[in-house]
């Protein structure tokens, strides 16, 4: 790099992509008077330390350094540039206000990008339009205030305007729709409140991606007059958004991406969405929808995400629902009966399937262990019936699967497997679960949740923890037989829940290299045999429960997590435990050797016993006869209660008679007994 410096006619310099150490003022360069493009990114930027007070001869028009370094403020060679085109300083820690002067400086400037620094302050717009500006993204940092209401009037060129990740508050400015050439919006992860200005959806019609998500912006979407025709992402998730769904997104044929997920949106799913056939992403997770699915979902070929979980959906699934490119299915929470259509194992790309508390019935469907890539099984509290598909022994990336609270009976398959979904990600081309990008917007699309319960508590997990969870959750079924020692192979499970069925046998000794569970449940069975003492080689494991079954002998050694972790909780209702933490202690009162029975056998034969017959007669002849003197007294005392008394025995001398008669005397003896 150092023999560039001697080269001052160079009028271009590209060091990207190596490991130089590139000083922030660019110092070594003042002296190229024509040096116009710089691009210095992912190198090492450090903060020149030595002061400069004159001027540098160049005049760039392109500077490029992003990643990596703790720059600071912006460098001063900046304040004497006044040819800028493009400025891309991302990911260098810059900790100034935003720099309004550089578009002041620079009339030419149409590239702005101040993405992942440390930015405070409020966003100042510059005291003259900047016609030319086309693009700036000052996202991710921690820039405050409002968003500058005539920002559309200085800005009125933008095509590309990315505010999200900051901490603004405020209303959206209706003086965005005087951006009229705008593509690309991003204002989410804000706190914006307030309504979408009607001007952004009349006049803003070239917009591709409307990304307002996780703000707090509220009223319903879109008036009549809703001009996004050329409209393919539309995220307005984690909102307080009202109301039903715009019928004037029907005329958005190129939208790709709906994602109205956590909000109040009510009414019903429009039939319209099945004709927009470029639809790949429709999220409407947690909101207020209700009725049927609609039978014009079958013709979204392209559709790979479809997440309508914790809503009012009732109805059954349709038989000819078959996305061939779909990935990620939530259709958990909702009121959907009937069976799992086979048509959903023509979608061989499916990577997550979770139809959890719903009303499901029927079996599952075999064909589903044909879904090679599925990963997330997710079908529990349901009403399912039948067996555990043998063909689920196929699925090789299965890293999850839950057929918890169903109905299902048989035994557990021997060859069920799960394992990571990182390693899975890692050695194949599946798409990631979350953080897609598009149109150079960065978008987390965690695409649902999963809940599962560990712990004895329902834990939700999405986004990137999925990747590294993996678990089986069988429990509150009715399924029967031992449990397989093959599953003591599992050596990347997390979680292990086989409560509240009918299991029988040993707990199985191989469950000792489970080196990675944290939570194993499999208490409310009929196990029986001791606990493998091997268990505290568990390190990771956090809740262990065996409760309610028909085990013997002593709990593990009261070492590692064994040794506080967990109480007698974990061990009630099975007669045979004993050793601490259980309060009955394996004493030899408990298993007495045979010397020390004969003995005790003679000690009591000698002594009558543990009780004295003699004392015994004695004490109850006494009682007996107390307790008829005392009815005598009381009877003598009150004659009401004697004639009472009197009556009763009548009564009942009088029935055991007539009952004897009819039922005991032979026929010919009664006439003579009347």
């Amino acid at each position: 790099m150092f023999s560039l410096m001697s080269h001052t006619s160079i009028e271009s310099v590209d060091l990207s992509n190596n490991q130089f150490q590139i000083p922030s003022s660019l110092q070594p360069f003042f002296n190229h008077s024509k040096l116009k493009y710089f691009n210095g990114d992912n190198n090492n930027i450090f903060v020149d330390t030595e002061l400069h007070s004159f001027a540098p001869l160049f005049q760039l028009s392109f500077i490029s350094l992003s990643c990596c370094g703790n720059v600071g403020r912006l460098p001063k060679f900046l304040h004497h540039q006044h040819e800028l085109q493009y400025v891309n300083l991302p990911n260098i820690n810059l900790t100034d206000e935003f720099p309004s002067w550089l578009l002041e400086n620079n009339t030419q400037l149409e590239t702005l990008f101040l993405l992942n620094n440390s930015l405070s302050g409020h966003l100042k717009l510059p005291f003259h339009q900047s016609m030319k500006l086309l693009e700036l993204d000052i996202s991710n940092n921690f820039l405050d205030g409002h968003i500058p209401t005539e920002i559309g009037r200085y800005l009125p060129g933008l095509k590309f305007l990315n505010i999200s990740r900051n901490s603004l508050v405020g209303g959206i400015p209706s003086s965005i729709g005087g951006m009229k050439l705008l593509e690309k919006l991003d204002l989410s992860n804000n706190r914006l409140s307030g309504i979408i200005p009607e001007s952004l959806g009349v006049n803003c019609s070239f917009i591709i991606a409307l990304i307002l998500s996780n703000n707090s912006l509220q009223g319903q979407l879109f008036s009549s007059n809703f001009n996004l025709i050329n409209l393919e992402q539309l995220q307005l998730a984690s909102n307080n958004f009202t109301g039903v769904i715009p019928n004037g997104l029907a005329n958005c044929s190129l939208l790709s991406t709906i994602d109205f997920g956590d909000n109040h949106f009510s009414g019903r799913i429009p039939q319209w969405l099945g004709n927009l056939s470029s639809l790949k992403e429709i999220i409407m997770l947690n909101n207020d929808i209700e009725g049927l699915i609609p039978m014009e979902f079958c013709e979204l070929d392209k559709l790979e995400v479809l997440d309508l979980s914790m809503n009012n959906i009732s109805g059954t699934l349709p038989p000819c629902f078959r996305p061939l490119r779909v990935n990620h299915v939530h259709l958990s929470r909702n009121s959907l009966r009937g069976s799992i259509p086979n048509s959903l194992c023509n979608s061989s790309f499916l990577v997550t399937l979770d139809f959890s508390y719903n009303q499901l019935s029927g079996n599952i469907p075999n064909c589903i262990g044909e879904l090679l890539d599925l990963s997330y099984l997710v079908l529990g509290h349901n009403n399912l019936q039948g067996q555990i598909p043998n063909q689920f022994c196929q699925l090789n990336k299965l890293s999850l699967i839950d057929l918890s609270h169903n109905n299902l009976v048989g035994v557990i398959p021997l060859c069920l497997n799960v394992t990571v979904y990182d390693q899975v990600v890692r050695n194949s081309t599946l798409e990631p679960y979350n953080n897609k990008t598009q149109f150079g917007v960065t978008v987390p699309t965690d695409h649902g949740s999963i809940k599962l319960t560990t712990k004895s508590i329902t834990y939700t997990y999405k986004g990137r923890i999925l990747r590294f969870l993996s678990g089986i959750d069988l429990s509150a079924n009715k399924l029967t037989g031992e449990i397989p020692h093959q599953m003591g192979n599992l050596d990347k499970i997390v979680l292990l829940n086989l409560s509240y069925n009918t299991l029988t046998g040993p707990i199985p000794s191989s469950f000792s290299n489970l080196s990675q569970i944290e939570s194993l449940d499999l208490s409310y069975n009929n196990l029986s045999g001791g606990i493998p003492p091997r268990f505290v080689l568990l390190h990771f494991l956090a809740y262990f429960n065996v409760s309610y079954n028909n085990l013997s002998g002593k709990p593990p050694p009261r070492s590692a997590q064994f040794a506080s972790d967990f109480d007698e909780n974990g061990y009630w209702g099975n007669p045979l435990l004993c050793g601490e933490p259980l309060p009955k202690n394996c004493s030899k009162a408990i298993e007495p050797s045979s010397s020390n029975s004969t003995k005790e056998h003679r000690d009591d034969q000698e002594d009558g016993g543990f009780m004295d017959i003699e004392s015994f007669f004695q004490t109850f002849g006494v009682s007996y006869i107390m307790v008829l003197l005392g009815i005598a007294a009381v009877l003598y005392i009150n004659p009401y209660w004697r004639q009472a008394w009197l009556y009763f025995v009548e009564r009942v001398i009088t029935t055991c008679f007539y009952f004897f008669i009819d039922n005991l005397l032979p026929r010919q003896f009664r006439f003579y007994c009347i």
